[in-house]
C-alpha cells in the first residue's frame, strides 16, 4: 500500500508544542482527503466557543477577510461572526472572550471611515477594562505610506492598555496579504482552540478538485472595447474612458464596487533594465517556490519595478540577484463607472493616466498607460486580466426615494456615473445632486454631454460644477457646497444620503471640513453638536467615501 507522505510544522516554527500539534493535525486531515478507504472518520466537532472578527475597511478588503475567517472558523466548530467597527455600540464586550480585529489604515496613519468611532471610543476615558478579553491583530497596510499599518498597530497597543491578553502576535501585511493573513488565522484559531481542537481541516474538502471561478487568484482575461480621450485638445491632463468586456467571466457587479486590473510592466521598460544590466532576459528565475520563468516575462508579468526608476541596476548584475529584492506586481483598483443594468455584459472605468519625468528619464503609471496605450488594439485580441471587488460599504439606499448627493471631482466622477445610470434604471423617485469639478470647463468638463443630457431631462436635479482654472480665483467642489449651504441642508432634513470619490489627502478632507462648516452655518449646531451630527450620518451609513 502507497504511503503519503503528510506535510508537518518543523520544529523550529514559531508555535508551541500544542500549537504545532493542532497545526499538524489540520495539515493532516487538509492533505489526506479523509475518504479513502477504511479511513477513521474524523472526530464530532466540540464547540470551541465565541470568537468575534472586527473589522475595520475603507474599500472592504478587510470585511472580506473577516468574513471568510469567520466562516472558516465555523466550520472547525466556533461560534464566530464578523460585525463592522461601526457597529460597536449593539455589541457587548463583557460577554466577548476573544477579539480578532482586522483593520485597514485610511491614507497616513488614518482610522478607516467604518472604525473610527470604535477608536475614539477604546482611546477615551471611557473605555472599558477589557481583562477578560484574549484577542490578536491583522494589520492591513502598504509599505509606500510612512506610517504603514498604522490603524492595526494603535488597536494592537490600545487593546493591551486596557488589560486584554494578546494571544497570536500581530501580523503587519504589505498589498499582497493573502500568505500572511492566511498565516495570522491559523495561528489564531490554533491559540483559541488548544491542543484538544479536533483536526478539522477536511471541512473544506472537495474545493480543490471544483474549477476556481475567476477573482483575484484567477483574473478573467477580459477583452478591451473602448478606449476612448475625455479630455479635449489643450488640457494638461489625459482621462481615458474604457470599456471592458466581461461575456463568459461569470463576473457580477454592482454599482459602486471597484474593478481589479492586473497590468502588466511596459517592455520599453523592461529592456532599458536588461540592457542596464547586461543581461538578454533569457535567463531563468523563480516567479513563486514552485515555478520559473525567463528574465524578461518575469519582470513584465510578475515583478513591481518600482525600485528602477530612480536606479536602475549595474552592469552585470545577476538575474536571480535582480530579481530577488522585487515584491509581486499588484493588481490596481478602480472605481466602476457603468451600472450593469445599463450595460448588461460589460463594465465601465474612468482612468487618470500618469506620465511624467523623473532622473531625466520619462515614466509612466503602470496600470494607466497599460490601459490607455493599447487604444489602436482596442477589440483585437488583447486581455486585460481583471476581477470583481465588491464594496459593501458604498451602495446606493435601498430607499429609492431618498435623496442622493455625490461629490465627485476629476475621475471621482466615475462611481457617480453608475450611480446616476443605476437610479435611472431602477426608476428611482429621490432627487440626485452632483457636486463635479476639475481644472478648465473647456478641456476637462468629463461626461459632459452624458451629465448635460441628465441635467436637461430633470434626473440630474441639480448640477454644480467648480472648475478651478476658469478664473483667477480657484474654486472646488467644497466651495460650492458651502455657496449652497442651506439648500444642501434641507436636503439632509430630508434624508439624504451623501457620498464622496477621490484623493483623499486634501479633497475629502476639505469636503468633510464644508460639510461640518454647513452644520454649523445653515444647521445652527454649535462645533460639538456639529461634529456629533455628522457622526451620525456616518452611523447612518448615510455619509460614505470612496477616497484613495
Amino acid at each position: 500500500m502507497a504511503v503519503m507522505n503528510l506535510p508537518v510544522i518543523p520544529e523550529n516554527a514559531p508555535f508551541d508544542q500544542s500549537q504545532r500539534m493542532w497545526l499538524n493535525g489540520y495539515l493532516a486531515g487538509l492533505f489526506s482527503g479523509g475518504n479513502g478507504g477504511g479511513a477513521t472518520p474524523p472526530p464530532a466537532k466540540k464547540d470551541l466557543g465565541l470568537l468575534l472578527f472586527l473589522y475595520g475597511t475603507q474599500t472592504g478588503g478587510a470585511e472580506t477577510l473577516a468574513r471568510k475567517f469567520s466562516g472558516q472558523a465555523r466550520k472547525l466548530g466556533f461560534t464566530a461572526s464578523a460585525a463592522g467597527m461601526d457597529t460597536f455600540g449593539d455589541i457587548d464586550f463583557s460577554k466577548q472572550t476573544r477579539l480578532a480585529i482586522i483593520t485597514s489604515t485610511y491614507g497616513e496613519g488614518d482610522m478607516p471611515d467604518n472604525a473610527q468611532a470604535f477608536w475614539d471610543f477604546l482611546s477615551s476615558a471611557e473605555a472599558p477594562a477589557l481583562g477578560h478579553l484574549e484577542f490578536s491583530v491583522l494589520a492591513l497596510g502598504d509599505t509606500n505610506y510612512q506610517l504603514f499599518c498604522e490603524a492595526g498597530k494603535k488597536f494592537d497597543a490600545r487593546l493591551e492598555e486596557l488589560g486584554a491578553k494578546r494571544v497570536a502576535a500581530r501580523i503587519d501585511c504589505d498589498v499582497d496579504f493573502e500568505q500572511p493573513a492566511a498565516q495570522w488565522y491559523q495561528s489564531l484559531v490554533s491559540c483559541f482552540a488548544g491542543s484538544e481542537s479536533p483536526a478539522t481541516g477536511s471541512a473544506d474538502q472537495g474545493d480543490t478538485a471544483e474549477v476556481v471561478p475567476y477573482g483575484k487568484s484567477r483574473p478573467f482575461p477580459a477583452k478591451l472595447k473602448i478606449n476612448r480621450l475625455l479630455n479635449r485638445d489643450g488640457s494638461t491632463k489625459e482621462t481615458r474612458h474604457i470599456e471592458i468586456k466581461l461575456d463568459g467571466s461569470g463576473l457580477e457587479y454592482e454599482a459602486g464596487d471597484a474593478l481589479g486590473v492586473l497590468p502588466r510592466n511596459c517592455p520599453d521598460f523592461v529592456a532599458e533594465i536588461l540592457e542596464a544590466a547586461g543581461l538578454n532576459g533569457s535567463e531563468m528565475v523563480a516567479t513563486s517556490e514552485s515555478a520559473q520563468a525567463p528574465l524578461r516575462t518575469a519582470l513584465i508579468e510578475v515583478y513591481d519595478l518600482k525600485p528602477f526608476l530612480t536606479a536602475l541596476p549595474a552592469a552585470g548584475t545577476k538575474a536571480v540577484t535582480l530579481v530577488e529584492p522585487l515584491r509581486r506586481l499588484q493588481p490596481r483598483l478602480y472605481s466602476i463607472s457603468s451600472s450593469p443594468k445599463a450595460h448588461p455584459g460589460e463594465v465601465h472605468l474612468t482612468v487618470s493616466v500618469v506620465r511624467y519625468e523623473l532622473e531625466q528619464r520619462q515614466r509612466k503609471g503602470v496600470c494607466s498607460t497599460f490601459l490607455a496605450d493599447h487604444e489602436m488594439r482596442a477589440g483585437e485580441d488583447f486581455a486585460v486580466p481583471v476581477f470583481v471587488h465588491h464594496s459593501p460599504h458604498f451602495r446606493l439606499p435601498s430607499d429609492l426615494s431618498k435623496p442622493v448627493i455625490m461629490v465627485g471631482p476629476g475621475t471621482g466622477i466615475a462611481p457617480f456615473r453608475s450611480f446616476l445610470e443605476e437610479r435611472r434604471a431602477t426608476n428611482a423617485s429621490g432627487r440626485n445632486w452632483l457636486f463635479f469639478g476639475d481644472q478648465k470647463s473647456a478641456t476637462d468638463f468629463l461626461y459632459e454631454d452624458e451629465l448635460s443630457s441628465m441635467f436637461s431631462d430633470g434626473h440630474l436635479t441639480r448640477l454644480a460644477l467648480a472648475f478651478s482654472r476658469d478664473q483667477q480665483e480657484k474654486i472646488y467642489v467644497q466651495d460650492r457646497m458651502l455657496e449652497h449651504a442651506a439648500e444642501l441642508w434641507q436636503w439632509f432634513e430630508d434624508g439624504a444620503h451623501f457620498y464622496v470619490c477621490g484623493d483623499a489627502s486634501r479633497m475629502a478632507k476639505d469636503v468633510d471640513a464644508a460639510l461640518h462648516q454647513i452644520a454649523s452655518q445653515a444647521g445652527g449646531l454649535a462645533d460639538a453638536a456639529a461634529s456629533a451630527w455628522v457622526a451620525g450620518l456616518k452611523k447612518q451609513k448615510r455619509y460614505l467615501r470612496d477616497v484613495y
